[in-house]
This record gives structure tokens, C-alpha cells and sequence, in this order.
């Protein structure tokens, strides 16, 4: 069987972890999303990519769920001595190898997907990581505070204002220029399956889904979404702040909508979530909480089993 996922951070690695537990003989290619991608210190820092890598090879940091297992942090102590900005995002000492290792290969001409390949020989996550593109599409976030309209990093909003601002608008810059990355959409187009986990539907799936010719590559396809909200409230995170922007409910049944038809064949909802409908959309409740592994699998077994409904 081959099965296609789009993957965000924190949510979808572990959601992919539960994946391969739920279907061991199938090859998995998850496409990553990059428009958190942010340059510090001088280096390339993806950091969805780097959380499915190091989640599915072993080296993640479980209790946060990003970052590396045993990590120390003498580097970022070293450049708050002297003063260097950002100081608000911290990156390990571990970590910094990796981000180093990416930025010499893509100086040296290389393709993030050939330098997330490279690193993946490492890590041996047992699924094909690629990029969502290799062109730069960073996502950008326009605030109103005491410095007046302006736009920022994602990542700022998200990591140094924990978005307390509100977001007048979210907006994935540099995407009407960039193109799938090599291997894309073929992976969609030898698909059996679309897995979407539950990730962030606006700054994670719903960045993936801004590349041109990626969402028209899925819509003919088996593609079986994850609610992220449970019970009108997010699983993990502040994607209610992320609807918010875009004037988009909190709930179930509005992410539905907001993925739509003919993109969603099947949607797997929390029991909270069970009046939850959509016309051409197979719909089934379970739990749907990651709370361990085993748990995990289950929801995993339950997304495959849907799609293999739907595509009846």
C-alpha cells in the first residue's frame, strides 16, 4: 500500500509515528510543510521537517515534542552573552548541527529536498520526508500593536507572542512562485491513500495546500482528514488563533468546510464531534485523543480503514 501524508510539526509527527505502527508494510511518503521555515543566525532552520525527522528516527524530545532528546543549550547562552538577536527562539546545541549541515548544502547548490533526503540517512525516520517545495514560501503574519500594522515572521507571532496579537492576515509569501517539489506529485499521483493528520488546518495542511498543483494532484485521490479540533477546542496548540484570522469557527465541522469537497472524502471526528456532516463526505467518530502510542495506531487504523471506505 502507498500512502501519502501532509505533515505539520508537533501534532502530524506524532500522528505518523502512530501511522507506521498502524500500517508496517506500507511506504509512507509524507510531504512537509516549510512556510515555518525561518533563517537564524545565519542558518536554515525547517522546523516541521526536522520535527518528523527526529520523531520518526528516535531523537525527539518527547516531553515537548520539538527540539532534541538530551539537548543543552550552551550555544543560544553564548549568543545571549553577546547580545545577538533573536533571543526569543532557541535553538539547542544538538539542533544547530543539523541546521548547520543544511545550510552549507543548500550554499553549495543543493535542493532542500536532496539536503532533507541527506539528512534523513541519518535519521532513518522510515518514511520518503519531502519538502513541500524547494523554493522559499515563509509564512507571514500582519499584526496591529504598538508599533502599528506590520508583518512578521511566523514564527515570532507563534514562538515570541505565543500569538496573543490577534492576526489580521495570514499570508504564505513567495507561494505563487514556488512549485512541488521534485517527487510530489508523484507520490500523490501513485497514491492508494491521503492521510491529512491532525495539524494545523491554516499554517501547516493549509500551507501545503497553497503550492500551486498540489491540491488539484489530491482531489481525484482517496483523501481521509483528521480532525485537529475536539470539541471546539484545538488538540494541541493555538490553531484556534489561526481560524480566528481567517474567519473561521473553531469547531469540527467548519474545518470540514474549510478543506471541502472535493478534497475530503472522509472525516474522522472526535465522539464530541458526531453530528458533524458535509454532502459526499463519509464521516465516522471515535476517539481521537494521541494520548500514547497505542492509542495513536488506533485513530491511524481507524483514518485507513475510512479511506478504504470512501474509496468504495
Amino acid at each position: 500500500m502507498r500512502i501519502v501524508s501532509l505533515a505539520g510539526g508537533i501534532g502530524g509527527a506524532r500522528f505518523l509515528r502512530g501511522l507506521k505502527a498502524a500500517a508496517p508494510d506500507a511506504e509512507i511518503t509524507v510531504i512537509g510543510n516549510t512556510g515555518d521555515d525561518i533563517t537564524l543566525f545565519g542558518l536554515r532552520v525547517c522546523p516541521d521537517l526536522d520535527t518528523v525527522m527526529y520523531t520518526l528516527g528516535g531523537g525527539i524530545n518527547e516531553e515537548q515534542g520539538w527540539g532534541r532528546a538530551d539537548e543543552t543549550f550552551t550555544v543560544k547562552s553564548e549568543l545571549a552573552a553577546y547580545g545577538v538577536e533573536p533571543q526569543w527562539f532557541g535553538l539547542g546545541d544538538r539542533d544547530f548541527a543539523t541546521h548547520i549541515v543544511r545550510t552549507q548544502m543548500l550554499s553549495a547548490g543543493y535542493p532542500l529536498s536532496q539536503v532533507t533526503e541527506a539528512l534523513c540517512d541519518r535519521w532513518n525516520p522510515g518514511v520518503r520526508l519531502i519538502p513541500m517545495t524547494d523554493e522559499r514560501a515563509e509564512t507571514h503574519v500582519v499584526i496591529e500593536d504598538d508599533k502599528g500594522r506590520r508583518a512578521i515572521h511566523f514564527q515570532e507571532w507563534w514562538v515570541r507572542l505565543r500569538a496573543s496579537v490577534p492576526a489580521g492576515q495570514i499570508v504564505l509569501v513567495g507561494a505563487d512562485e514556488a512549485k512541488p517539489a521534485p517527487g510530489v506529485l508523484d507520490a500523490i499521483a501513485e497514491a492508494d491513500a491521503v492521510i491529512l493528520p491532525p495539524s494545523n488546518p491554516v499554517v501547516s495542511i493549509g500551507t501545503i495546500l497553497q503550492i500551486p498543483g498540489i491540491r488539484q494532484a489530491l482531489e481525484p485521490k482517496t483523501v481521509v482528514g483528521v480532525s485537529p479540533i475536539i470539541g471546539g477546542a484545538p488538540v494541541r496548540g493555538m490553531a484556534d488563533a489561526c481560524l480566528t484570522a481567517i474567519g473561521v469557527p473553531t469547531t469540527a465541522q467548519a474545518v470540514l468546510e474549510l478543506y471541502g469537497r472535493p478534497l475530503i472524502d472522509g472525516w474522522l471526528v472526535a465522539e464530541e464531534d458526531a453530528d458533524v456532516a458535509l454532502d459526499g463526505v463519509r464521516v465516522v467518530a471515535r476517539p481521537l485523543l494521541m494520548s500514547d502510542p497505542d492509542a495513536t495506531a488506533d485513530i491511524a487504523r481507524a483514518a485507513l480503514r475510512l479511506a478504504e471506505e470512501a474509496a468504495r
